[in-house]
């Protein structure tokens, strides 16, 4: 089982300046929810990030719900939180690979995302993974997200001395010039 095993886990960062972090969650399990969401808010609270939480109806709405905050807000990071247990029909793999597939697109735009989505057999495997105390995978998911903006940070920061520098400084009229005599 993979829960008693030993895991390498990227140290705990911290963010230098103010950090949104999005949690959305499929509260379709509630305990279990609940449970993933106090291991996401625990861990972006201990990089100094800040978050707000929104719900949705379950697991195949957290991308839309995702790609909607990104198009129409300032979040700098995403947590998908929810759990999928494995039913009588197939319904649940398109719901997991679908939910799963939706997150990863995201991700490859630019999203930075944690999954946190379970996709697990039973209730049991769901609550062992889900406990802050156990496995903490809505920690993990949060954790994900931050590294994630770390990294885009590191490679998006602005490049000193690169691009144009006018030879001498340009006060607020020469600028307001320069644009007249670009519009004639």
């Amino acid at each position: 089982m993979a829960g008693s095993e030993t895991h390498y886990t990227i140290p705990r960062g911290t963010v230098v300046k103010p950090t949104k972090v999005l949690i959305v969650v499929a509260p379709y399990y509630r305990d279990i929810a609940d449970e993933l969401i106090a291991g996401a808010r625990a861990e972006i609270e201990a990089w100094g990030a800040t978050h707000e939480l929104v719900e949705v109806p379950g697991a195949l709405e957290v991308p839309t719900a995702i790609a909607m905050a990104g198009r129409m807000s300032n979040f700098d990071a995403y947590v998908a939180l929810g759990c999928v247990i494995r039913g009588e029909t197939t319904h649940y793999e398109t719901v997991c690979n679908d939910s799963s597939r939706g997150l990863t697109m995201l991700g490859l735009s630019g999203y930075c995302i944690g999954n946190g989505i379970l996709t697990v057999e039973n209730r049991d495997q769901a609550l062992a993974r889900a406990r802050v105390a156990d496995q903490n995978k809505g920690g993990g998911a949060a954790a994900a997200a931050l590294h994630l903006v770390a990294l885009s940070r590191k490679w998006g920061a602005p490049r000193a001395g690169v691009g144009f520098r006018p030879s001498e400084p340009m006060g607020e009229d020469t600028v307001i010039a320069s644009l007249k005599d670009s519009r004639t």
